[in-house]
């Protein structure tokens, strides 16, 4: 076969803190071995995918042109991303698409024509070269767009409750609980019937988990959200979060509920309970510090939580049999919905940009490559 030329999204950050995003043409190689060529037809925009496409840089002063971006990164944050000066990255985490080519290995023949979820990074492009043992293959039944979203929330998802039950907790707090993420979690919840307390951030999205079946929905925009959030961890037990802030004091306050209830019933020590209570940031939908007013005792952990460093600690096993769950539930479950479906130069609109890097729960984007 001719080796297939087709456009990606790169993004390049400059050692004067210029940081280029721009569509840029690239010829790839004929597969071999246990090589897929994938031709990609729908890819998400995860807020991880915007971490590295834009970081912290200055859009709103952003200069847009045909197909490129040129913007500012701040001194203070240039630090912190000298690993990446001068490259040019590849960007989009996972996708779906159809094998048009493969290598010459068994598994790769076998999957010629088929359609495929994987995530490999570098999905913002019309044509991918992957390694079969990276791939879900889509039932017959599922479309491109419903594969495209497979792995990384899904997974998230399920790897939120193996760590809770690894960790040895018997309930979740979870943050921005009406994006996809935490719709998948609602309906994970319910499967495995496990209580779940769910915070969102208005009343709107508490009315789309009620719908959902969710029981325990907390609005942090009520003025008796930490009455409430401790009413929701009494009845549920939840001593886990996992949250998709990350900024401010959502984190301090959660804690502070779980101390609340812990010490409720228990002896006074100056110490606070000795109820172990852990939360794990996984998302930065405010950049600012984390704040902790410390009024929860001594017996408590904040860390991060990331899926792939999850998955390695987690083992084949485990994590051949979460894959199988997201492969049967893909359009129940584990199914995602969008706001819009975007090309790939329009990806790089200032409309569009603007619009999905603001990172609103629930507005989900999907590009479609070609």
């Amino acid at each position: 076969m001719t080796e297939p030329h087709g456009l990606k999204i790169l993004s390049t950050l400059g050692e004067d803190g210029r940081l280029t995003v721009e569509l840029a043409e690239e010829v790839l190689p004929v597969p071999t071995g246990a090589q897929l060529l994938v031709r990609v037809e729908a890819a998400p925009i995860n807020p991880s995918d915007l971490g590295l496409l834009f970081g912290p840089a200055d859009l709103e002063k952003a200069e847009f042109s045909d197909g490129r971006i040129a913007a500012q990164v701040p001194d203070a944050a240039l630090r912190a991303m000298a690993a990446r000066l001068g490259q040019a990255m590849a960007v989009g985490n996972e996708g779906a698409g159809t094998v048009i080519a493969a290598g010459d290995a068994p598994e790769a023949q076998a999957l010629i024509g088929k359609l495929v979820a994987c995530v490999p990074g570098g999905m913002f492009a019309q044509y991918r070269l992957v390694d079969a043992s990276a791939c879900i293959t889509l039932p017959d039944s599922a479309t491109a767009e419903q594969g495209a979203s497979a792995f990384v929330n899904p997974l998230t998802a399920l790897g939120f409750v193996e760590t809770m039950k690894r960790e040895g907790h018997k309930a979740i707090v979870h943050t921005a609980a009406a994006s996809n993420l935490g719709q998948m979690l609602v309906r994970i919840a319910q499967e495995d019937g496990i209580p779940l307390v769910n915070i969102v951030r208005s009343p709107a999205q508490a009315t789309l988990l009620q719908k959902l079946g969710a029981q325990h929905i907390v609005d942090s925009s009520s003025g008796n959200f930490n009455d409430d959030l401790i009413a929701a961890i009494g009845a549920t037990g939840a001593t886990i979060g996992f949250d998709a802030i990350g900024g401010g004091p959502l984190a301090g306050q959660i804690l502070h509920a779980m101390e609340q209830v812990a010490s409720k019933d228990a002896p006074y020590s100056r110490y606070g309970s000795d109820t172990p209570k852990q939360v794990y940031i996984y998302g930065a939908l405010d950049l600012s510090p984390t704040l902790l007013t410390r009024s929860f005792g001594f017996s408590w952990n904040v860390g991060g939580w990331l899926l792939f460093p999850f998955l390695q600690r987690a083992g084949a096993e485990t994590v051949e049999r979460m894959r199988s769950r997201v492969r049967s539930g893909l359009t129940t479950t584990f199914a995602s919905h969008y706001k819009a479906r975007i090309s790939l130069k329009d990806a790089l609109s200032r409309d569009a940009v603007l619009a999905y890097n603001a990172r609103r729960t629930g507005e989900k984007y999907l590009i479609v490559p070609n």
